[in-house]
């Protein structure tokens, strides 16, 4: 792109950026989880300020969510975990939700740092760890560096073997452009994004777009947002996965025009210890969009470990692996 486009598609992003943020978040007040019975904590993780939820008692499972993301995103999960006897642990992770958004920290050893953190600080020895996409490779990274603390995995429309990220964020990776366009966090562009991440558009609720746009609204999100993908390498796990030695549940959305299940397919080829399921009419965010369908797949997985492959299964999958 010649200069003088360059700085004319500033100019636009510039005073798009200005418009956008007249854009009123939703008060505090209304912050998930507001409105329910969870109670969301405070604690200092490696210099930043982690905001999560602990409830329930039983086998510890931690949620992590995605880029852009936060606890927001497991609302339809953390409920039926803790009625089936888990401890749930969810959480606003470093730059994202309403915890710290720090000038630095977001390699993919330190998002792992934060995890073996948060589980120390809770007295956590060993959990379920289930991860959704940028999570997803967290997750694996945790399990690869500590793996007496990881009991099973569960990548979501994972990261980790790359992302085919929507247009917004790959121009925010441009030195220029991107700090001009990471700036421009109006509540139309986290609609336009988060109704990307669905196989069904019109299932995105205008309370949804308010809990998502609210963090994103922060002043430092726009830092924070440039720090991961400038320092997060979301193609971390290739050539690595032969490493988890744990149980691992790939789950993928069907439509995912994110990151297409067919990476979830090679994840498993990898994975010593792996299974494979399709949930059918979702997208990028299956938890979010198809609950009742990923909360079966994943209950089902915490009791009695993964699922036997079928006969004609064309890729090699291990035999099921139970969790206790």
């Amino acid at each position: 792109m010649k200069q003088a486009a360059v700085t004319r598609l500033g100019v636009v992003l510039g005073l798009a950026a200005l418009a956008a943020c007249r854009d009123e978040p939703i008060p505090d007040l209304q912050r998930f989880p507001a409105g329910t019975s969870l109670q969301p904590h405070l604690i200092t993780i490696a210099g930043s300020q982690i905001r999560y939820l602990d409830v329930g008692s039983g086998p510890p499972v931690i949620l992590i969510h995605g880029i852009a993301s936060s606890m927001y995103s497991w609302r339809f999960t953390i409920g039926p975990l803790v009625q089936a006897g888990y401890r749930v642990v969810a959480f606003d992770n470093r730059g994202f939700g309403f915890s710290d958004k720090p000038d630095t920290g977001y390699s993919n050893a330190a998002y792992a740092e934060i995890l073996r953190g948060l589980l120390d600080s809770l007295a956590i020895s060993e959990a379920v760890l289930v991860g959704h996409s940028m999570g997803g490779a967290i997750a694996g990274e945790f399990a690869l560096q500590a793996p007496t603390r990881v009991r099973g995995l569960v990548l979501v429309d994972a990261a980790g073997l790359g992302a085919r990220w929507p247009l917004v964020l790959r121009v925010a990776r441009w030195p220029i452009i991107g700090r001009i366009l990471t700036a421009f966090r109006g509540r139309r562009v986290a609609a336009r994004i988060l109704r990307s991440v669905y196989a069904d558009p019109r299932k995105v609720t205008e309370q949804d777009i308010d809990q998502y746009f609210a963090p994103v609204s922060d002043p430092d999100f726009p830092r924070a947002l440039r720090g991961v993908l400038r320092w997060f390498r979301f193609d971390a796990l290739q050539g690595r996965l032969e490493g988890v030695q744990v149980p691992t549940l790939v789950v993928w959305g069907a439509q995912d025009s994110w990151i297409p299940p067919q990476v979830g397919r090679t994840m498993v080829r990898e994975l010593p210890l792996g299974a494979f399921v399709i949930v059918p009419g979702a997208g990028h965010s299956p938890a979010e969009e198809s609950p009742e369908s990923f909360n079966h797949t994943l209950l089902a997985f915490l009791k009695t470990g993964l699922p036997a492959p079928p006969p004609n299964l064309a890729y090699r999958v291990a035999p099921p692996a139970i969790l206790h």
